[in-house]
């Protein structure tokens, strides 16, 4: 077995299928790593709450990395370091959400606002600790013509979760960082660490780690980056890369 100490594993298109679940093979082979003595955490884009019942069903008490970095927890509920987003530039964000006429939400402290539940009243963006804004839309035109924009804002972290969305943190944050500041706290090195993933927001964390792992529903550009390629979200590729790649080396 490579000298591998931590696996770190997005959740929406890595760990969980096409119906949110974790399935059963890949809960064994996570629980086999963990008794060879390999640290699992969580490393997503999603906010804790919608994490923690994934964590607890696998009874993970290890340190969790949410909202792409910006929150990175020793483990479930103990808070290491949390990265908040500038109200001035969420109201930046909502207003050109709104004239875009385009699905969005936005993680707080407080909770998940969206485009049908936003904050009262709705230009009280100093009323809330943000942690990270998103668009959705399946118009690529559109979706493009808004990133132009906020490309030439500067300040932010830009990535997404589908190809259909984008996904924004201030810049710095990224799974990536929050996986070095994890490291420091357990003593290993990054080159000890494997990542896996499916979208933009894991590819820094592929690169950077000691082993990379692209999903076989992968994006393109993840594939191309990743030092292996495991098969998709349904096929159980995170069972299957531990197995095949971490157990044996």
């Amino acid at each position: 077995m490579g000298n591998y100490r931590l696996i770190a594993l997005d959740m929406d298109g890595t760990v969980l299928n096409d119906r949110q679940e974790i399935s059963k093979e890949n809960a064994e082979w996570i629980h086999k790593a963990m008794e060879a003595g390999i640290t699992v955490c969580f490393s997503t884009g999603r906010g804790f709450e919608s994490a923690l019942p994934y964590a607890e069903q696998l009874g993970l008490e290890t340190p969790m990395i949410t909202v792409n970095g910006s929150e990175i927890w020793h483990r479930p509920h103990v808070l290491h370091q949390r990265t908040l987003m500038n109200a001035s530039m969420i109201k930046r964000l909502h207003e050109l959400a709104m004239q875009s006429d385009v699905w969005f939400w936005a993680y707080a402290v407080e909770g998940l606002y969206n485009r049908e539940r936003w904050i009262e009243p709705a230009d009280n963006y100093e009323g809330q600790h943000w942690l990270k804004f998103g668009y959705y839309t399946e118009n690529d035109a559109l979706r493009e013509s808004i990133l132009a924009v906020i490309s030439q804002w500067g300040g932010l972290e830009i990535t997404n979760s589908s190809p259909w969305n984008i996904e924004l943190n201030p810049a710095g944050v990224s799974k990536a960082a929050a996986l070095e500041e994890l490291c420091t706290l357990l003593g290993i090195t990054m080159e000890q660490v494997v990542t896996m993933g499916d979208s933009l927001n894991d590819l820094a964390m592929i690169r950077a780690a000691g082993l990379g792992v692209a999903m076989g529903n992968a994006q393109d550009t993840v594939k191309a980056e990743a030092d292996f390629v495991t098969l998709t979200n349904d096929e159980h590729g995170v069972a299957h890369a531990i197995e095949h790649i971490v157990m044996k080396g």
